[in-house]
């Protein structure tokens, strides 16, 4: 399995705990967030990992290399922002695979990737989201589905405070997807990709997401300390290294 890793995020809302590091590289538990993430992948079958970095990418490439735990580490370097649909595309060009993962560079989740993509291959899209639910969905909007074919039919902007599905930032999707739409270099994924082809898109959402943290705003950031290492806890192995 193949997974981008979107990890050149700067991390303005945590800049009193990683001024001078990419948001992926914040310290948790003694760990960066990042090596919590790909010792995750490492159980579960993910053989190769592009790590899209921008903001300061040498201090990721020095500490990960081009081998960490057994995974193959590849880079995907942004000399400019390219938002999160253009740092896609542009990793896409180094995938080998014809699905590739995606995964936001500062969200932990316990997931089964290979669900996950056994889910896009039985459908006909070209893209399955992973969703999770939350009781109060303003801080990310939700995401609206279909219930009885699990297709994505719209999003909600952030307002109000009622329970639904969001957003996990999981996705996989082929590798040809950008194929077939006119996309400009530098777009967002989730504002001016998934929500502008939509209708034609037909995304499947997937909602195998047992726990879900975000680590972008200082209060999550907090709660990670402990919430992180006790998940990795489920697998004894991969606490370990």
């Amino acid at each position: 399995m193949e997974v981008i890793i979107l990890a050149g995020g700067q991390g303005k809302r945590l800049q009193s705990v990683v001024s001078d590091l990419p948001k992926p590289m914040a310290n948790i538990s003694g760990r960066p967030f990042l090596w919590w993430l790909l010792t995750r992948l490492s159980h579960q079958q993910v053989g190769r990992v592009i790590l899209s970095v921008g903001y300061k990418a040498e201090a990721i490439q020095d500490y990960f290399g081009d081998v960490f735990s057994g995974i193959d580490i590849a880079y995907s370097v942004e000399t400019e922002p390219l938002g999160t649909g253009g740092a896609i595309r542009f990793a896409l060009e180094q995938a080998r695979e014809t699905q590739v993962v995606v995964l936001n560079g500062d969200t932990y989740t316990d997931i089964e990737l290979r669900c996950l993509s056994d889910k896009l291959e039985s459908s006909r899209s070209d893209l399955v989201m992973a969703v999770t639910h939350l009781d109060d969905v303003s801080r990310y909007g939700a995401v609206l589905c279909d219930g009885e074919t699990e297709t994505i039919v719209g999003f909600s902007e952030k307002q109000g405070g009622s329970a639904g599905y969001i957003n996990a930032g999981i996705y996989c999707l082929r590798r040809d997807i950008f194929d077939r739409y006119s996309v400009p270099t530098r777009f967002s994924f989730e504002r001016d990709f998934l929500t502008k082809w939509l209708s034609v898109l037909r995304p499947v959402a997937f909602s195998g997401v047992r726990a879900f943290i975000d680590i972008g705003v200082p209060e999550d950031f907090a709660l990670a300390q402990t919430l992180i290492p006790a998940i990795a806890q489920k697998a004894p192995e991969a606490a370990e290294s």
